[in-house]
């Protein structure tokens, strides 16, 4: 059986539990190197385990993928209306006719095809972010100036990670890990441009990201606790519930958790004060 990039495939020995788009085929060692469809993972396979999914999974697979975004948007706008109401009580019940100003986003993305998806889910939310496609490799010598152009209350650093096993089973070492080292020196980069954690918000890791180290770097968020796999999306919502928590506020941990698809296995982090102000009045212009 052949493979080429491109080519949608599933892991026989882990029972086609999730699907992979290859990234590029290595014929000489018989090797694929795979990215998740939805998943922010990185994974080398023998094309001997490499299986093409029946046309019906691959429908089934994305159909469930979008179910679940759509459920998370329905949840952060309800979530978004209760706290509006409750933002006007504490404001004195403010008139119908102010303003919102959540926090700006910039995303930092190793995927382009991911990046987009996230724009997508950033514009459905109607947040004002930039998507830059930016490989892991190359964040750190890159995220000072972007910081320095757009100035964002939020900061973004994802892409593709993954935990390379070993008969040590060393999860404290940084260089078990595909791209965590990336992200952790593009964190202590950022807060060489902005140290305060309430003035500039980072969430950075990916697939079992080395979680520890991403938080002892500078980062607000982080993946992964569990060394977990963590859903493409994860980075968008956690950073979507820090642009609409007031900046009056902390974000509740628990409440920003579970704004993510993985979960409390894949993401976590620190008490954090929200990005949103409220103004008045709307100008008709």
């Amino acid at each position: 059986m052949s493979f080429a990039a491109g080519d949608i495939v599933g892991r026989k020995s882990y029972g086609m539990d999730i699907l992979f788009k290859i990234v590029e085929v290595n014929k000489k060692k018989q090797v694929a190197l795979l990215k998740g469809l939805d998943m922010r993972l990185l994974a080398d396979a023998e094309l001997s385990d490499l299986v093409y999914p029946e046309p019906q999974i691959i429908q089934k697979y994305r159909q469930n993928s979008e179910a679940v975004r759509k459920e998370c948007i329905h949840k952060v706008y309800r979530r978004r209306n209760l706290e509006r109401e409750q933002l006007r009580a504490v404001n004195n019940n403010a008139p119908e006719d102010f303003f919102s100003l959540p926090g700006k986003i910039l995303h930092l993305d190793g995927d382009k095809e991911y990046l987009n998806e996230c724009m997508k889910v950033y514009h459905s939310l109607e947040i004002d972010a930039v998507g830059i496609y930016v490989p892991e490799n190359q964040q750190p010598a890159r995220v000072w100036q972007l910081l320095h152009q757009h100035r964002p209350d939020i900061l973004v650093m994802t892409g593709h990670d993954a935990y390379i096993k070993n008969k040590n089973n060393d999860f404290k070492n940084l260089s078990n890990y595909r791209t965590s080292r990336y992200f952790v020196e593009g964190v202590y980069k950022a807060r060489q441009y902005e140290p305060g954690k309430d003035d500039l918000v980072i969430f950075a890791g990916a697939c079992q990201s080395h979680y520890e180290e991403i938080l002892a770097a500078g980062a607000n968020f982080a993946s992964s606790p569990q060394r977990v796999l963590i859903h493409a999306l994860d980075p968008v919502f956690i950073a979507a519930k820090v642009a609409f928590t007031s900046i009056n506020e902390s974000v509740n941990i628990f409440e920003v958790i579970k704004s993510s698809i993985t979960g409390l296995d894949g993401v976590g982090g620190l008490e954090t004060r929200g990005k949103f102000r409220l103004g008045l009045p709307k100008s008709p212009y």
